[in-house]
């Protein structure tokens, strides 16, 4: 086996043998492939593509360079996952949610890849909470809360950690087949019963049109399903932040907002929803409806909260976090309102332009290793169809700098476009696959 020989067959739009791509899995996992191989590697794949079997091939080698986990719990081990979108903390209020319904939640997450924010440096915007657990206390806290939401430890997928980072600096982040064995390797490697995928469309996501949203979650569930994981997923809208907030502090406050009953709007509708899809399918409701109701009860009643509590204190955050989250978590300095620069609808949004500005002002990495400040963003960000008058705050920026903050009020109005008319607001859920 040899790495450029590899890289020239996918280079040259044919696909790698299954004994290939398991040989580059394992090399990417202890060093024999290179960074500048791993890029070139997933530069190939992007511009050419690979065939189904080949995709299917690349996600089990990716699986299999680590250790798979198996659990034997009293109820099934569930999970969702995001192809990345802005403002989308869905995560942190779904986990808690289906374990509040009876499941066990051990959610493998990932960090910021792109314009897009990542659940692990949400979750580590918490003071003390660790999200990089070893195998034993990572099953530990999911036997005795219902659910954890961690990095994966050095021996799960420990291919894709390099893979992944290689994507984020070299501009492969959009491959369909790259994202697929990322997510899935992952997730496949976590032992699940059922998984539930929301792939994202618009603006704001990777994937731009139907087409390319529809072929990245038939990828992923026909790939899943072969895996033996219970697989469907959601094509949900992304033309506008999921919550009012992008940054990771402000979206841990508006996930504990919709965990307290404090919000409603698209991040607890799109929540229930998949919770809805899942539960079904692992027999923990007749049907999506019953899934989705059992969802919106326990956020009702606060036991998806009491979960979210726990699992925040037994991963070394504070023990009373969730009843009030704004006395823990970081506050930016420098807080600026962005005004309208006319009268008109709020009627587009550059959801790519809004996550970059988040990045520009240290809540992403432009490069691997750099640090975050988790608590700049945007909060307050009015929804598309809003009337608003010329001054009028379209949000706020929290920044650690005024010039940061000057940048980011000009990027932001760049990125919202006003209208005379009153815009068509696409639906939040597009269309269900599998």
């Amino acid at each position: 086996m040899d790495a450029r020989r590899i890289i020239a067959t996918l280079r040259d739009g044919d696909t790698p043998t299954r004994d290939e791509l398991q040989w580059f899995a394992a090399g990417l996992a202890d060093g024999h492939v290179t960074d500048a191989q791993a890029g070139a590697f997933a530069m190939a794949a992007l511009l050419n593509g690979m065939s189904d079997e080949g995709r299917v091939a690349l996600t089990l080698a990716m699986r299999d360079s680590g250790r798979v986990l198996a659990w034997d719990l009293p109820g099934p081990a569930l999970d969702k996952h995001s192809t990345g979108g802005v403002g989308d903390c869905v995560s942190l209020v779904l986990a808690p949610a289906l374990a509040a319904c009876g499941a066990y939640v051990p959610m493998i997450s990932g960090r910021g890849l792109g314009h897009t924010g990542g659940t692990l440096d949400k979750m580590e915007a918490i003071p003390g909470l660790i999200t990089t657990l070893d195998e034993a206390r990572f099953r530990d806290v999911v036997e005795k809360t219902g659910c954890a939401i961690v990095s994966a430890t050095a021996g799960i997928a420990p291919a894709d950690r390099r893979l992944y980072a290689v994507r984020d600096v070299t501009s492969t982040v959009e491959s369909l087949d790259l994202i697929t064995a990322s997510i899935l390797s992952k997730k496949l490697a976590a032992g699940l019963d059922g998984l539930v995928l929301d792939v994202k469309i618009g603006s704001g996501a990777f994937m731009k049109n139907m087409d390319e949203a529809k072929s990245l979650a038939e990828a992923l569930v026909t790939t899943a399903n072969e895996a033996g994981c219970r697989t469907a997923a959601v094509i949900s809208d992304m033309s506008q932040p999921l919550a009012p907030a992008l940054g990771n502090a402000l979206e841990v406050a508006a996930s504990c907002d919709v965990l307290a009953s404090r919000a409603e709007g698209p991040l607890l509708e799109l929540s229930a929803m998949l919770g809805g899809v899942v539960l079904s399918g692992a027999g923990l409701a007749a049907d999506v409806a019953e899934g989705t109701a059992k969802v919106l009860e326990v956020i009702a009643n606060g036991k998806a909260a009491e979960v979210f509590g726990r699992m925040v204190a037994a991963m070394g955050g504070p023990v009373h976090f969730v009843e009030n989250p704004g006395r823990f978590l970081p506050e930016a300095t420098v807080i600026r309102e962005i005004p309208a620069l006319s009268d008109g609808y709020v009627s587009e949004m550059d959801g790519q332009a809004l996550g970059l500005a988040v990045v520009d002002l240290g809540g992403g990495r432009h490069v691997e290793g750099d640090e975050i400040d988790y608590a700049v963003g945007l909060s307050d960000m009015l929804p598309l169809g809003t009337k608003v008058t010329k001054g009028q705050a379209l949000g706020r920026v929290h920044a650690s700098r005024m010039d940061h903050a000057t940048a980011a009020v000009r990027s932001v109005q760049a990125a919202v476009r006003l209208s005379e008319s009153a815009p068509e607001v696409p639906p939040l859920i597009r269309e269900g696959i599998g």
